[in-house]
């Protein structure tokens, strides 16, 4: 997909939505097994003690088997979890192996608040990040609600920094040409695919 780049973000995003969920079970669990493959055993994530990841929704690729691989390798694993108050906020929780989840405002699986063990987002090593649409320059087209966008704003107002390592997760098609970026938008390093790594330059 190319052309799509220049619609309007809205309309965009909903072509892109579209094209994720027209994926087949069969197909999720295919791009779902290539995605363990693109990152299992790359450095960054064997590297990495602190990982934030992300249920799916709404056809995002499945991360859940770097989630169990991440788990029996001893690493901690976080998921976003949506703050009661204020709303707009969301934080990163721990979650262990087995333990239940419940749906949150959105319909998003999440584990139960529990503020001591959450940990702050730049104590995390790497962030692995559902979007809908992703270029190879590091853009990113989020869901619009800019949950992501605000937990990792202080990143924007440093020159250099090294934690954490954001890497943006994605089914092949929802790549495009080019994103227009917005003053808000934190650039990712890199996305991953079911089948290639994107680095941004």
């Amino acid at each position: 997909m190319s052309e799509p780049a220049l619609l309007p973000r809205p309309q965009l995003r909903r072509l892109l939505r579209q094209a994720r969920r027209a994926l087949t079970p069969a197909q999720q669990r295919q791009a779902a097994q290539g995605l363990y493959r693109q990152l299992a055993q790359h450095p960054m994530f064997r590297r990495a003690r602190h990982i934030a990841l992300y249920l799916p929704n709404d056809g995002e690729i499945d991360p859940r088997l770097l989630l169990r691989a991440a788990q029996r390798r001893g690493k901690a694993t976080y998921l976003p979890v949506l703050s009661p108050w204020p709303r707009t906020k969301m934080v990163f929780q721990r979650i262990r192996p087995g333990e239940q989840v419940h749906p949150n405002r959105f319909r998003i699986l999440e584990p139960r608040i529990d503020v001591a063990r959450q940990r702050k987002v730049w104590a995390l090593d790497l962030v692995l990040l559902p979007l809908v649409g992703f270029d190879d320059a590091g853009g990113r087209l989020g869901m619009g609600g800019g949950f992501y966008d605000r937990s990792l704003a202080y990143l924007a107002r440093r020159k250099s920094w090294r934690k954490p390592t954001l890497l943006g997760l994605a089914h092949e098609c929802q790549k495009v040409e080019r994103l227009a970026q917005a003053s808000w938008d934190v650039p990712l390093q890199g996305t991953v695919s079911d089948r290639h790594w994107y680095i941004a330059g």
